[in-house]
């Protein structure tokens, strides 16, 4: 015999966290890694929440409970009926991938409003809805669910026709964005990234590939939808990906198999150039973003304008070319010095070798040529350990100069770290002391990577990009490699600049876990 039906109660908002919770929210209790929602059922109901989820058995509670098997997996369409089901009366291109998706989800959102079309956009650095750019929190990852629902709701009631939504794994593992309706899924590659939480390679472009199943499942719109794949030809991921049945796929790249290919490819310190063609098309593309693997990037975006948009070849391309610069992509950072300094958010093995490659191409096309690559960049603690080897390898090949240090060590021991990518660098045949040190506090290893640089010169800092923070311990602390590239030029110069920002490693006796586990 079924339970009784729980009582109505009216539900004024969705609430996951009890000290956030609001008079008239539903609180979905879930269980975390460290935490347990259930705990804080009390908490929510004394903050006003008027009914619960959960899966713990029938609790006895002073409001109405809801026992369901998966509460996470639940939420995002529990959000989305909440909403009105915002995501069925938009068009919402959805871009996932190891590297580059806020590059390209930015693309492809500059190129709707290149063309007049009304289009919001959630992606890692932000939210734009209308007119209105809403911070999404310190460190890269999916929104919740009930989060990337009410924005999609506010972007329906802004007028917006169009949406672009940046998807990671972990969003896709934990089902944020199940409910989100997708027309066109673009993957932009799938390298050696977060295998510590996915388990391994297949499972990790298992949850990738949740993107273009959910094409399957979208429902049918009133302005109707394509179920576009759009893929890499480049990358590894392709075979598998381009085999997964129910929608349809085309492919970019450089390869002859490639439906959108790249042709005449140049690079400079400006940006890049190339030939776009397609089927009946041929477009020229040039942007101010820098390095080859931004070839891949506009290649992206520009065929899923042309083939799942409707967007002109002509246009499209013209909407490259005026794409402003990414947040902490390649970004320069100029004080008046006599080298090169550039922010890059490459923290995945293939990225920094992406990255480097750039750096080194600037280099080459510098008068005179001949300057040094200096790098500065980490490997995140309670992550891919095997990230720090690859990464440590890639620094050893293609830079000149490397300094290891800090990135997110959160409650592992940044000794340890350090001592793993080191032991990886001295394998690879660079010599401690003369090609690569390792600087813990990272404001100083930028300090002494700018110290060292001499005119011509390139001088990277990887890992960061655009983030506003860094965990030490289980502690967020505000930091920007931006402001901190500029507080260590103003400093060598002896000019006015932005002060260091602080992190724990500038104050010895807050240095325990340094050699904590």
């Amino acid at each position: 015999m079924a339970p009784p039906a729980p009582p109505d109660a009216a539900i004024s908002g969705i609430s996951i966290d009890s000290r956030t919770t609001a008079v008239g929210d539903l609180f979905v209790a879930m269980r975390g890694g460290t935490l347990d929602g259930h705990d804080y059922i009390g908490q929510a109901i004394a903050a006003g929440a008027s009914a619960v989820v959960g899966e713990r058995e029938a609790l006895r509670l002073a409001v109405p409970y809801v026992q369901m098997q998966d509460p996470r997996r639940a939420l995002t369409w529990i959000a989305a009926a909440f909403h009105g089901w915002p995501g069925r009366r938009l068009t919402v291109t959805g871009v996932t991938g190891t590297d580059g998706k806020t590059t390209t989800t930015t693309l492809i959102h500059h190129t709707l409003q290149h063309v007049g079309i009304k289009s919001g956009m959630i992606s890692t650095v932000n939210a734009l809805i209308g007119g209105t750019a809403v911070d999404t929190g310190f460190h890269v990852t999916t929104p919740d669910a009930h989060d990337v629902q009410r924005m999609l709701a506010e972007m329906v009631e802004a007028g917006l026709t169009h949406v672009v939504l940046e998807t990671t794994s972990h969003g896709w593992s934990q089902h944020r964005v199940d409910a989100c309706e997708f027309d066109v899924g673009v993957i932009t590659n799938i390298t050696h990234e977060h295998l510590d939480e996915h388990g391994s390679y297949e499972e990790y472009r298992a949850a990738k590939a949740r993107l273009l199943e959910s094409l399957r499942v979208t429902a049918p719109k009133s302005h109707g939808n394509r179920r576009l794949a759009v893929l890499n030809c480049d990358d590894g991921s392709f075979d598998f990906l381009s085999s997964l049945p129910g929608f349809r796929r085309v492919g970019y790249g450089l390869s002859d198999r490639a439906e959108v290919r790249a042709h005449g490819v140049r690079t400079s310190a400006s940006g890049v150039r190339f030939i776009a063609s397609g089927s009946g098309f041929a477009v020229s593309v040039q942007t101010g973003l820098v390095g080859a693997f931004n070839v891949s990037n506009c290649l992206a975006a520009l065929t899923a304008a042309v083939y799942g948009l409707d967007i002109e070849p002509v246009l499209a391309a013209d909407a490259l070319a005026s794409a402003p610069a990414i947040p902490g992509r390649m970004e320069r950072i100029d004080l008046g010095q006599a080298f090169l300094a550039l922010v890059d958010f490459a923290h995945t093995p293939n990225a920094l070798r992406a990255a480097l490659q750039a750096g080194r191409g600037m280099l080459e096309q510098q008068q005179p040529a001949g300057g040094r690559l200096i790098v500065v960049f980490g490997s995140a603690g309670l992550r891919d350990r095997e990230k720090r080897r690859l990464m440590a390898e890639a620094a050893v090949e293609l830079a000149d100069l490397s300094v290891l240090t800090a990135e997110d060590p959160r409650t592992e021991s940044l000794t340890g770290i350090l001592a793993e990518m080191a032991h990886a660098a001295s394998h690879r045949g660079g010599r401690e002391g003369e090609t690569f040190w390792r600087v813990p506090d990272r404001g100083e290893a930028i300090r002494f990577a700018l110290g060292i640089a001499r005119p011509g010169d390139l001088v990277m800092a990887c890992g960061k990009g655009h983030e506003q923070s860094m965990c030490f311990g289980k502690r967020e602390h505000l930091w920007d490699d931006r402001i901190a590239m500029r507080a260590g030029l103003a400093d060598l110069l002896g000019t006015e600049g932005p002060r260091m920002p602080y992190l724990p490693t500038q104050d010895k006796a807050e240095a325990e876990w340094l050699t904590s586990t």
